[in-house]
């Protein structure tokens, strides 16, 4: 039952929040009214409302309505009771830290397992994962656990970048980093680049967007999956 789009970010490069994406939100969220945000993240430090703002003016170009989480004074029975769920992008530490703290990750997992639409963008779609553990972001706050959602059955590696041959920086890339996840976890990782996302519809997971994305395995070489790839447990082993 469950309806799902994990993308890797809200926003591409020249274009505005969700601006890329908004024809495919339209058919997805077509039978909704409104979406519960959930701005945990905060990205930049702002506050909840400034980020709820942001999102309300992009969905509200698809007549739309949001609500922010933090506008109801029970968080939990907002979830239970949403039409459809959004969580944006920020720091994962600090979205997990939030989920846990307001005691919503176990229904925020029932309700989008029972069916209600989410879209999820970077840090809200690494909460989808069977972690957090691949987040590019920085530690600022320790959450009780790093284990997220569930959804879908690899984790999530958002804003994906492939490394630059011309640049001088010696600092360890993406897939260094990954590797190193894999000497002490076996759980996949999805690398999604920019204007790429996941579609998910019950247990079919589609690969969407007009990028390939690089998928890492324990002990194996990282391959690329095509869009429109079905993302397939044969995939992942």
């Amino acid at each position: 039952m469950k309806k799902i789009i994990i993308a890797s970010t809200s926003t591409v490069h020249g274009t505005g929040y969700l601006e890329y994406i908004l024809p495919e939100l339209k058919s997805f969220f077509n039978k909704v009214k409104t979406i519960l945000f959930i701005p945990y993240a905060r990205p930049s430090g702002i506050s909840y409302d400034t980020y709820t703002e942001k999102a309300r003016v992009a969905f509200g170009k698809i007549n739309i309505q949001v609500k922010g989480i933090h506008e109801f004074d029970n968080p939990e029975e907002a979830v239970l009771k949403a039409e459809a769920i959004f969580t944006g992008g920020g720091n994962t530490f600090e979205l997990v830290n939030q989920l846990y703290k307001n005691d919503v990750i176990t229904s925020l997992k029932v309700v989008v397992e029972s069916g209600t639409p989410y879209l999820g963008t970077s840090a809200g779609s690494n909460i989808c994962g069977v972690n957090m553990m691949n987040t590019n972001d920085m530690p600022i706050v320790y959450p009780p656990s790093f284990d997220t959602m569930g959804l879908i059955p690899f984790n999530i590696n958002a804003h994906y970048l492939d490394p630059d041959p011309t640049s001088k920086h010696m600092g360890e890339t993406r897939e260094t980093r990954i590797k190193e996840f894999h000497v002490f976890n076996k759980v996949p990782v999805l690398g999604l680049r920019e204007g790429s996302w996941l579609e998910v519809s019950n247990n079919d997971i589609k690969l969407k967007g007009e990028l390939s994305a690089r998928l890492f395995r324990k002990n194996k070489e990282a391959v690329e999956l095509d869009a429109e790839t079905i993302i397939t447990q044969e995939i992942l082993a």
